[in-house]
């Protein structure tokens, strides 16, 4: 066998025991009785005393909406941060570690017109400002 699959072998055999033995324990250990009170469902401490599929008012939606779109800008803008040649360039005056200054030499190689980045990063920007006034006028943010 090569030595680059053993690795690889090694821990799909461990994860392979690991989860056989967990089901065991959990099938030899556990509790076998039932009763009503355990066949209950349970939600959050609380008794369950409506259907589980009633109406929720849509702002608890447009939230959770909103939650991911700003969740989601995070992801996008952290990684223009860090690839900004004039952020970059700022660190590297400010005589910071070398590695600022390795990756700094990284991105340069890299041909991208830095106005272009700019624009399109204030484009999404604009376009989730346009998402946050549509929320505001809806409401989403007075409970």
């Amino acid at each position: 066998m090569s030595s680059v699959l053993l690795p690889t072998l090694l821990l799909v055999i461990a994860a392979t025991l690991l989860t056989l033995g967990m089901l065991a324990a959990g099938m030899l250990f556990g509790p076998r009785r039932t009763s009503a009170v355990k066949e209950m469902p349970y939600e959050s401490g609380m008794d369950p005393i409506h259907d589980a599929r009633r109406r929720f008012d849509v702002r608890f939606h447009l939230v959770a909406i909103a939650f991911l779109v700003f969740d989601v800008e995070l992801l996008f803008l952290y990684p223009w941060a860090v690839a900004n040649r004039t952020w970059l360039a700022w660190l590297n005056q400010a005589n910071h570690t070398e590695h600022l200054t390795a990756m700094a030499e990284a991105t340069q190689a890299v041909h991208v017109n830095p106005t272009l980045v700019f624009a399109e990063i204030m484009v999404f920007i604009g376009i989730l400002a346009v998402g946050y006034a549509y929320a505001w006028r809806k409401g989403i943010f007075r409970w």
